[in-house]
């Protein structure tokens, strides 16, 4: 090889240098820009963003339910405790009447009576024990809700396991209880509430209708030991966000709001904490943010509300990722360490209750 050739060829070399790294500074530049628009919005959404007036969604003082000048209805179901309670209180607060749906009748005949004298709305119960799965659950719905001018659906029922545990020995009873609560209530409650959505919006112009979904941190992230619950909560999230693209024309707004842990019930923390609201403090986020994703800056039509919450999400979406080996890992060692201890607990108090 001559001397120019060697020259000709490092210069070509050099040119292919460049362009490899012009590309791999552009790609960079273009990551940082996105985060950094990304992570913009966040800040925005959760701390600068003003709360939505729901006037749009036809919130009067008046509650005359009439359809037309009236207050709209807001359908809530599980409604009776913890999260779906305060949906209730809050929804009443702002001028909508208030269809009470859970299993209970007495608590909510008493959470009726309190909506009702404190806020002087019209609400309305309906006990339906949604595990059962029966056609006549749902015509049940259908019925009641038929003359009624709704523009809210909160789906708010759900069920998790008992303790954790590995899905080979999850037992059949509870394994299908959280399917059919999760999934196929939600589903068939939405089928029979969004038609009536769609007619009120349609006589009464100007306002738009509101569908929320409660999804969960179990399934945003995959989550051992919970594999069943995760998996029902996962399945809510595509469902959502492609109800949402179906609707978004037809005047419903569709939202997944995913948590992670509040105290209730169901996660079994009493005590509140910078990571951990109460029911009161979440859905006070959820209802201020609507049209926001918050910490769901990845997701379509989906919002992580509460403001440690959306930090978490954004912060694993941008590091070590959802469906990582890491996270998976984490999640397992943490679920693992809950079951051994539910399960000491357990035989402490079959111990001591034989004692007795």
């Amino acid at each position: 090889m001559s001397f120019f050739e060697g020259i000709k060829e490092l210069t070509n070399d050099c040119k292919l240098l460049n362009i490899l790294l012009y590309t791999a500074l552009s790609i960079g530049i273009f990551k940082i820009t996105t985060f950094s628009l990304s992570f913009s919005s966040l800040i925005f959404d959760i701390f600068l963003k003003p709360s939505i007036n729901y006037k749009k969604y036809g919130a009067v003082k008046s509650t005359k339910g009439d359809g037309k000048g009236g207050a709209k209805w807001a359908v809530v179901t599980g409604a009776s405790d913890g999260i779906g309670k305060e949906y209730a209180k809050q929804l009443a607060s702002k001028g909508f009447n208030i269809l009470l749906i859970s299993r209970t009748q007495s608590k909510l005949e008493i959470l009726s009576e309190e909506i009702s004298s404190e806020f002087k709305v019209e609400t309305k119960t309906l006990a339906i024990d949604f595990s059962t799965d029966k056609p006549s659950n749902y015509e049940l719905i259908s019925q009641f809700t038929k003359n009624l001018p709704i523009t809210i659906l909160i789906n708010n029922v759900g069920q998790s396991h008992s303790i954790p545990v590995p899905f080979l020995q999850t037992q059949d009873e509870e394994l299908r209880n959280i399917i059919t609560i999760n999934n196929i209530s939600t589903l068939k409650t939405t089928q029979i509430i969004a038609p009536i959505i769609q007619n009120t919006i349609k006589s009464s112009k100007g306002i738009r209708g509101l569908i929320l979904t409660m999804g969960s941190f179990g399934g945003l992230l995959p989550t051992p030991y919970l594999a069943t619950y995760s998996g029902s909560k996962a399945f809510l999230q595509n469902w959502s966000s492609a109800l949402s693209g179906e609707l978004k024309n037809e005047g419903i707004d569709v939202e997944l709001i995913i948590s992670y842990l509040v105290t209730s019930s169901m996660s079994k923390i009493k005590y509140s904490s910078a990571t951990i609201p109460n029911p009161k403090q979440f859905v006070k986020s959820v209802l201020s943010s609507v049209g926001s994703r918050s910490g769901a800056q990845e997701r379509y039509a989906t919002s992580t509300p509460y403001w440690t919450h959306a930090l978490m999400h954004f912060g694993i979406e941008n590091t070590v990722g959802i469906y990582s080996k890491f996270a998976n890992g984490l999640n397992f060692n943490m679920h693992k360490s809950i079951r051994i201890r539910a399960l000491k607990k357990q035989a402490r108090l079959e111990a001591e209750a034989k004692k007795q």
